[in-house]
C-alpha cells in the first residue's frame, strides 16, 4: 500500500470517529474552487447551511498574490482572501470586514495594489507558522459563516499544454507556465498539470471532503480554478471515495482565453479527461446558457450525473451568478437528490 493510501486511510478512520450529527442538523457542504467563481458559490451556500468549508486553489501567481509569493515564498493568499470575504455575513460587521480585507492600496510605492486581506493572512502565517490555524483566526475575526482551507500547503505552479498560444504558430502546442498566463492565453488549452506533480493535500481539506454530505465543484475558471483540485492526488482520492454527493456548477458563459468557444458539454468532457475515475451526481446549469440540452445530458450521464437546469444568472444580463437564485438552486438539489445526514 502506498504512503498516500495509508494517509487517506488514517484520515478516513479519524473522520468516521467524529461525533454523529444530531437530527435536524444542516448539511455539511464542501465547496472547491478559486477566484470569483468560488466566491459566488460561497455567497450562496452560506445562506442555506451553517456547516460550510471552502477548499481553495493555491496556484495563483499574478497581482498582489504573485508579488507576495515571489518575495516571501508563501502560498498565494488572494483566492483565500476572496473566499473569506464571500463568507462574511450581511450585517454591518460582516460587510465592513469584507470591504476592509478586499481593499487595495493605491500609491506610487511598493504597497500599490496590495490587498489588505492578503497582508493580514501572510502576517498571521508568519506569526503562527500554521496555514490552517491562521485562516481559522482570520475567519473568526471576520465572523465568517464557514471555514476556508488551502487545497495544498505548498505553492503550486499551473502549467498547460496550449495549441496556438503563439498566434504566429497556430498549430503548435506549447507548454504555458503560470496561472495568470494560462487564464489569458489566446490559444486552446489542451490539458493542465501542477508542479510539483504530486503535491500534498492539506489534511483538513481531505478530512472535510470525506466527512461531507455534499461537495460542490465550480463555477469558476475551468482550467485554473476548477480542475486543479483534481490534480492533487490525495484530494482526488478523497473525492472519488467520499460518500458525499457531488454537484458540478457550470459557468454561465465561456471564459475568453481559457474556454473560448466551449459548449457546456465540452466543459464536462474536459473535466472527465483530467479525472476519469471521478463520478458526479448532479450538473447544475443556467437554463438560458444551454443551447443543446440533449448533448449536455449525454455528457453528464457519462459522468454518472443528472442535469438540473435553473435560472441562476443575475437578472441584469451580466454573466454572473445571482446569490439568492443560486442558493435556491443548491437548496433544491440538496433536498431532491438524496441526503447522507438527517438534516431538515
Amino acid at each position: 500500500m502506498t504512503s498516500r493510501n495509508l494517509r487517506l486511510r488514517r484520515l478516513r478512520r479519524a473522520t468516521s470517529a467524529l461525533p454523529g450529527r444530531k437530527r435536524g442538523a444542516q448539511p455539511k457542504v464542501v465547496a472547491l474552487g478559486g477566484g470569483m467563481g468560488l466566491s459566488a458559490s460561497l455567497a450562496s451556500l452560506r445562506r442555506i447551511t451553517g456547516d460550510l468549508t471552502a477548499v481553495v486553489t493555491v496556484a495563483d501567481d499574478g497581482g498582489s498574490s504573485g508579488r507576495l509569493r515571489e518575495e516571501l515564498g508563501v502560498l498565494p493568499p488572494g483566492d483565500l482572501r476572496k473566499a473569506l470575504a464571500a463568507l462574511c455575513g450581511d450585517d454591518d460587521w460582516g460587510q465592513t470586514w469584507a470591504r476592509v480585507i478586499q481593499h487595495r492600496f493605491q500609491s506610487k510605492g511598493d504597497l500599490h495594489e496590495h490587498a489588505v486581506g492578503n497582508l493580514l493572512i501572510v502576517a498571521l502565517w508568519e506569526q503562527l507558522g500554521d496555514h490552517v490555524q491562521a485562516l481559522d483566526l482570520v475567519g473568526k475575526l471576520l465572523g465568517a459563516h464557514g471555514r476556508v482551507l488551502p487545497m495544498s500547503a505548498v505553492p503550486l505552479e499551473l502549467q498547460a499544454l496550449v495549441r496556438g498560444h503563439d498566434p504566429a504558430r497556430p498549430d503548435d502546442v506549447d507548454t504555458v507556465r503560470g496561472q495568470a498566463t494560462v487564464a489569458l492565453t489566446p490559444g486552446e488549452v489542451q490539458s493542465v498539470h501542477l508542479v510539483p506533480h504530486d503535491p500534498p493535500a492539506v489534511p483538513e481539506a481531505v478530512a472535510a471532503v470525506l466527512d461531507a454530505d455534499w461537495v460542490v465543484l465550480g463555477p469558476g475558471s475551468w482550467f485554473s480554478s476548477v480542475i486543479p483540485h483534481l490534480l492533487v492526488p490525495e484530494l482526488l482520492d478523497a473525492l472519488v471515495e467520499t460518500k458525499a454527493r457531488k454537484v458540478l456548477s457550470l459557468n454561465l458563459a465561456p471564459q475568453p482565453g481559457e474556454t473560448d468557444g466551449f459548449s457546456p458539454q465540452r466543459h464536462l468532457e474536459v473535466l472527465g479527461r483530467h479525472a476519469p475515475k471521478l463520478a458526479l451526481d448532479v450538473v447544475l446549469a443556467d437554463e438560458a446558457a444551454v443551447p443543446d440540452r440533449e448533448s449536455l445530458a449525454d455528457a453528464a450521464k457519462r459522468l454518472g450525473a443528472a442535469v438540473e437546469l435553473a435560472p441562476v444568472a443575475s437578472p441584469d444580463g451580466v454573466p454572473i451568478h445571482d446569490p439568492e437564485l443560486l442558493a435556491a438552486a443548491y437548496d433544491r438539489i440538496f433536498r431532491m437528490h438524496g441526503r447522507i445526514g438527517p438534516w431538515r
